[in-house]
């Protein structure tokens, strides 16, 4: 029986952030009572609750709490799952943003929640409204075997400056910012309002490669490089040019132009680069420039746990695989590489086939907290995909970490594969959404539930947006699938190609023709499966097949001949 190793490697708050949040829940505890009171109007109200990340679903408020950089303790994780068992229904929804929405709190308790986020050092603040949204980053930081630099502490940096900055609480539109610290950009850089990769040079000297402009939603993007190499203790400063300039320009008369992508296209890449280098020159040398001192300080949070000598391990390991293909399977889908020898990282997989993708229940929040402590010196990691991440598992715990996340159902060997769909919780609550997303989900497992099928398929990622807002990433999906409304019945629109640039190549998927019912949509995807089947080269990917080929042949076999002529 492996011992517990709770360890928490992670940031902890210092005073001033304690009395941030502490006196920001009094504030909203006071903002609650006077609407509820008829003291506040709704428009009054509003942007007080978004500021605090309440919204107004279809059929209850939902509370979107922060997980800076998807980075979470096993004592948070306890906490959530309580909040969930005592103010909602017992489960909650791990989002694309490496956030956690509770879907049915009651308005007057909210104050409460976010009183007891507080005594475990989380929040909600900024999780919604025209402002820096929670930083997102690579969910393998600090551990992947590809990683150039560790982007955590440059990420709770930038957290910490964007918090109530005054200057920024009001821009044009929300603002999400991401950072990569490896090879593989498994952040999504190039689709978010600020990329911020980092690299090194010749000499050896860390530096950013900024990128500016992406997105998805109504208009998708694929962001642009602006700097190739900017020095990594003028992160802020930079960032704070570009926000100025959008800030200056941004469009606020229409909330569909209002993204910073729309101003880079309007402006040109060339003319907002120059208008963002003037303003960093003129403030360059400002307190944001961030000193050795600071970032030393700050990275001491993240300094490696107490990692154990690699011992003889493989031969246990390679016996198990051998003996137990169930085991096999989900090794070879669901645990990565790690950069230290005889470690590696799980995927604890959220997409158990007829649970709603990214969903887990209170029960399941403490057993993963407890797998956490026991395996993973007490934290984990919340990644783009809605599943959950030990980071740091000992290859002789693998076998007994997959028994018992098995018995949770928490061990789906999806990983990379089709049924591991990215899903937004859609028309079921939303009230955004055009359609369902959930049912098309579920559909969809329900038809590709042979494992072995699923294999032979290989790499597949579908993603699933209930609206254009893509909350569930559809255009980058490699099949993405988009609601839409349709003489006020739920349809669904098809797109193929998309990609969100792990590999360095970012891509838009393309519509392939008229929408779909929801009841021919798992038709519709076993088509374009068995298409790339039939066309497939040795070692091909379905988005490999896609490009190579384009839409046509897919087109064809989903519409039929006519339909693919017109």
């Amino acid at each position: 029986m492996c011992a517990v190793r709770s360890i928490e490697v992670m940031y902890r708050y210092d005073a001033l952030d304690h009395q941030i949040v502490s006196e920001r829940v009094e504030q909203f505890r006071d903002q609650t009572r006077r609407y509820l009171a008829g003291e506040l109007t709704e428009d009054e109200f509003r942007p007080l609750r978004l500021q605090n990340g309440l919204y107004v679903q279809r059929h209850a408020p939902m509370l979107r709490v922060a997980i800076p950089y998807g980075l979470i303790s096993a004592r948070q994780l306890r906490k959530l799952a309580h909040i969930a068992r005592k103010y909602d229904r017992g489960y909650g929804h791990f989002s694309t943003r490496q956030n956690l929405q509770y879907n049915w709190p009651r308005l007057e308790h909210v104050p409460e929640i976010l009183a007891e986020l507080a005594t475990v050092e989380m929040h909600a603040i900024q999780t919604s409204g025209n402002c820096v949204r929670n930083i997102t980053t690579d969910h393998f930081a600090g551990v992947a075997h590809d990683e150039v630099v560790d982007p955590r502490a440059l990420a709770e940096i930038l957290r910490q400056w964007s918090t109530f900055h005054p200057e920024f609480a009001y821009l044009p539109r929300k603002f999400k910012i991401a950072l990569n610290g490896a090879k593989s950009d498994r952040a999504a850089t190039f689709l978010h309002d600020i990329g911020l990769n980092f690299v090194t040079d010749a000499a050896g000297e860390i530096g950013i490669r900024v990128i500016v402009g992406g997105g998805m939603g109504r208009t998708p993007i694929i962001g642009h490089v602006i700097r190739e190499f900017l020095p990594w203790q003028h992160m802020l400063t930079y960032v704070e040019a570009i926000l100025r300039v959008y800030n200056r320009h941004g469009r606020r008369d229409n909330i569909y132009k209002a993204r910073i992508k729309i101003l880079v296209k309007a402006l040109g890449v060339e003319e907002f680069a120059r208008q963002v280098e003037t303003e960093w020159e003129a403030t360059r040398d400002s307190p944001s420039v961030i000193p050795q001192e600071e970032y030393d300080r700050v990275a001491a949070h993240f300094a490696p746990p107490g990692y154990e000598p690699p011992g003889d391990e493989d031969h246990a390991l390679a016996f198990q695989l051998a003996a137990d293909r169930a085991f096999s399977r989900w090794f070879e889908r669901n645990v990565h590489d790690h950069r230290r020898p005889g470690y590696r990282a799980v995927t604890l997989s959220l997409k158990k086939p007829g649970v709603p993708p990214g969903d887990a229940t209170a029960e399941q929040m403490d057993i993963v907290a407890d797998l956490a402590e026991r395996y993973s010196f007490g934290e984990l990691r919340v990644s783009h995909e809605q599943n959950l991440i030990l980071a740091d598992v000992r290859e002789r715990d693998l076998p007994e970490l997959w028994r018992r996340s098995r018995a949770a159902g928490l061990a789906t060997p999806s990983v990379g594969l089709l049924t591991n769909i990215v899903c937004c919780p859609g028309g079921d609550f939303c009230s955004l959404a055009n359609a369902k997303s959930i049912p098309i989900a579920e559909a969809i497992q329900r038809r590709f539930d042979d494992l072995d099928y699923l294999h032979d398929i290989g790499e597949l990622d579908l993603n699933i947006s209930g609206c254009m807002n893509s909350c569930g990433h559809h255009h980058v999906g490699h099949i993405g699938i988009l609601g839409v409304d349709k003489n006020g019945a739920e349809w669904y629109q098809v797109s193929i190609g998309g990609a969100q640039g792990i590999n360095g190549d970012p891509a838009l998927g393309q519509v392939i023709g008229p929408s779909f019912a929801a009841a021919e949509m798992p038709d519709v995807v076993d088509n374009l499966i068995g298409t790339y089947l039939g066309l497939r080269t040795a070692e091909e990917r379905f988005i490999d097949t896609v490009r190579r080929l384009g839409l046509a042949p897919f087109r064809q076999r989903v519409y039929g001949k006519e339909a693919a002529v017109a």
